[in-house]
């Protein structure tokens, strides 16, 4: 595997941070690194493999001799500053929903559908972090015994809408305890022209409505999910809803998920079939209380899954809960995985 260049866009944010951490343990070789964000994150300094580096202004001039761009600096800041990257013969991962519906795009997770990084041309869509977690946990079993639909309540920590909320959620838990009145800016969407509490409360909004009434979060899983397991944004044949919560944790996203099948399989092929799928790990003993919790999945790569049961009124009909760090394999880790692959698949450098 041979060294590569690699810019980092949006290195000082909650998922930029991050990228640098799960880049810092990777496999990939760097010969150089540039950490990028805007000018008023410009001047601070990260520390990479025992190197200080300096954040630079992000411009378009700033990808000439980059390999691999890793972006996480907002949807108008990918739009703006992408083409130039690939212009300049970049690959760029991008985090954003820039990018995400583009049919010209590999909406990509590694486990699920790595053959699409064969087509892309300079740029790969990280997707949105609740149908990372999903599709890591339903891809298995749709590609065993057929995925008929899917039906999905969300559980969403305040960090999926940035550093700000997560330290706006820790602000309001204080002033409750203090017992003060809680102060909103941000949650659930921050131009929206009311603001609500998310401590010691439950948001059924995130993102803004779309016309038919639902959130533009819910409308983005039901999409990438079909352009992801049927390369087709619109496909008829796999039924998706979704409701998304935002809920007061700091990391780690839930989701309660109602799915169902081609086949009758027992719990106990599932549970198998889960077993052996790469970045898996269930969690499931109701005997012992053993099941998939934010606070042990934050820091970890995997998709915990567990509370797996049958749905007897109707069968090929199945419940289970997943969850995962929202921060890692909802973003950072996701992205730097797709770099590996590209890396192993000799797509890069």
């Amino acid at each position: 595997m041979s060294a590569i260049n690699v810019a980092i866009l949006g290195a000082t944010g909650a998922v930029g941070t991050r990228m640098i951490e799960q880049l810092e343990q990777s496999e990939i070789k760097i010969n150089h690194l540039k950490l990028l964000a805007s000018p008023r994150s410009a001047g601070k300094t990260k520390s990479f493999r025992g190197t200080t580096y300096t954040v630079e202004a992000a411009t378009p001039e700033s990808f000439v001799d980059i390999d691999l761009v890793l972006s996480s600096a907002g949807g108008a800041v990918s739009k703006k500053l992408l083409p130039f990257a690939v212009k300049a013969g970049a690959i760029c991962i991008d985090n954003t929903s820039a990018f995400r519906m583009d049919p010209k795009v590999p909406l990509v997770i590694p486990e699920v559908n790595p053959n699409d990084l064969d087509w892309h041309q300079g740029i790969i869509a990280n997707p949105n972090c609740s149908t990372i977690q999903m599709l890591v946990a339903l891809a298995p079993l749709d590609q065993k015994y057929g995925l008929r639909q899917i039906i999905v309540s969300t559980y969403q920590a305040a960090s999926g809408a940035g550093q700000s909320a997560w330290n706006e959620l820790l602000d309001q838990a204080q002033q409750h305890l203090n017992g003060n009145p809680e102060t909103a800016s941000i949650l659930p969407v921050s131009g929206a022209p009311k603001h609500y509490p998310l401590a010691f409360n439950l948001l059924p909004q995130i993102d803004v409505f779309e016309d038919d009434g639902y959130t533009h979060e819910e409308w983005k899983m039901i999409h990438e999910s079909k352009k992801i397991l049927r390369h087709d944004m619109d496909n008829p044949d796999l039924k998706v809803t979704a409701t998304c919560v935002r809920v007061p944790v700091p990391v780690g996203h839930g989701e309660s998920i109602y799915f169902k099948l081609n086949q009758n399989p027992t719990v106990t092929d599932l549970k198998k079939t889960l077993e052996a799928a790469a970045g898996v790990t269930l969690q499931d003993d109701p005997a012992n209380q053993l099941y998939p919790q934010p606070i042990t999945a934050e820091g970890q790569r995997d998709t915990f899954v567990g509370r797996i049961r049958p749905d007897y009124e109707n069968p090929g009909s199945y419940n289970f809960w997943v969850v995962s760090d929202n921060l890692l394999k909802g973003a950072a880790w996701n992205a730097v995985q797709i770099a590996e692959t590209l890396l192993q698949r000799n797509l890069l450098g």
